[in-house]
Formats: C-alpha cells, sequence, structure tokens
C-alpha cells in the first residue's frame, strides 16, 4: 500500500469519535492476523492487512453504511484490481460472515472478532467503548440494542470460522459474551 494512503487512512483511524474503532483497534487486528498466519492459517496476509486498513476507514455511528462506504473508499483508493478485491473483504465485515472458501474474508472476520475472546479485562475496555461510541443513546435503547448484537453472535454454531481462531478465541468469546449479556439484563441460554 502507497505510504500516502497509509497516512490518510492513519489520520481517519485517529478521528476524535472513535473509542473503540480506532488506532488501537486496527493494531489489534492486523497482530491477530499475524497470529492466525502464526498458527498455521494459509491466506494471502498482506493482503488481509490492506483490507483491516480500510475495514473501518469510514466509521459513523449514526449511518449504517459505514462498511460499504469503508469498502467504496478501497475501490477508490487502490484502484480496479486491488481495490475491488480488498472491498470484497472488508464487505464481510458487516455481518461477520466470509463466503465460501474466502480465506481472506474468514480471517479478516476473525481477526475483527478476536477482541470478544481477549481476557475479561480487556474484553470490559472493550464493551465500554463501544458504549462511549455510542454515547448518544439512552441507556436503555442501548442496552436492547448491545444485547440483541451480541446474542447473534452467542446463538452463531461458531464464532469463528477459521481452526485457529476457532481454537484461540471461541470459548473464552463465548464466557465474555454471556458475562455481558447477563450484566445486560437479558438471560443466557445454558
Amino acid at each position: 500500500m502507497h505510504p500516502r494512503i497509509r497516512l490518510e487512512l492513519a489520520k481517519r483511524w485517529s478521528e476524535p469519535h472513535r473509542e473503540h474503532h480506532d488506532t488501537d483497534h486496527l493494531a489489534e487486528v492486523i497482530g491477530a492476523l499475524d497470529v492466525l498466519a502464526d498458527e498455521g492459517l494459509v491466506f494471502d496476509v498482506e493482503l488481509t492487512r490492506t483490507a483491516a486498513w480500510f475495514h473501518d476507514a469510514v466509521y459513523d455511528v449514526h449511518r449504517d453504511d459505514s462498511v460499504a462506504r469503508s469498502a467504496q473508499l478501497a475501490q477508490r483508493w487502490l484502484g480496479p484490481d486491488q481495490g475491488d478485491r480488498v472491498a470484497e473483504i472488508v464487505l464481510s465485515t458487516q455481518d461477520h460472515v466470509a463466503p465460501d472458501g474466502d480465506v481472506e474474508a474468514a480471517a479478516l472476520c476473525d481477526a475483527d472478532l478476536s477482541i470478544l475472546g481477549q481476557s475479561e479485562e480487556r474484553y470490559d475496555r472493550y464493551a465500554a467503548a463501544i458504549r462511549a461510541e455510542n454515547d448518544y443513546l439512552p441507556a436503555t435503547e442501548y442496552r436492547a440494542l448491545r444485547a440483541k448484537v451480541m446474542a447473534r453472535y452467542q446463538n452463531r454454531p461458531q464464532i469463528f470460522v477459521t481452526e485457529p481462531g476457532y481454537r484461540l478465541w471461541e470459548t473464552p468469546a463465548r464466557v465474555n459474551i454471556a458475562r455481558e449479556l447477563t450484566g445486560l439484563g437479558r438471560p443466557v441460554p445454558v
């Protein structure tokens, strides 16, 4: 990726309204991609790192098209070949469901969600940062929306679809999500 593009993306990731979707999150996602590669997942690491740089390049909690706008940004800034492929990978992070056989999209989805499988302390900081990004919502409305989002992950047969992602992060993610759902006042199925 051209240094000028990386600089422009870094500015976006440093916008003041970002509490979780910031440069620390970007670094954690790229670090998680490296972990997946080190654990034996075979994918185009450089291409997927580029997609990581773009996946939340546009982030606006007041709109529901940030992922699509991030994908369009990749297409504009990277050109038709690489830009189209990066956009495909970025679009998978909308619902964190990779198309069958798309290992780069699966890797990015797992890396993006790896925060769910971190220590209790780190997860709690993440959850607090998400709340801060959505501080315009009344507490009751936020709790209902957050519970709906997290229950969607908890109800999946697998949160992580790559073998190393599943092995490393699935169990702690389920524990963290169950704990958060309980704190949000939503019963967790046993």
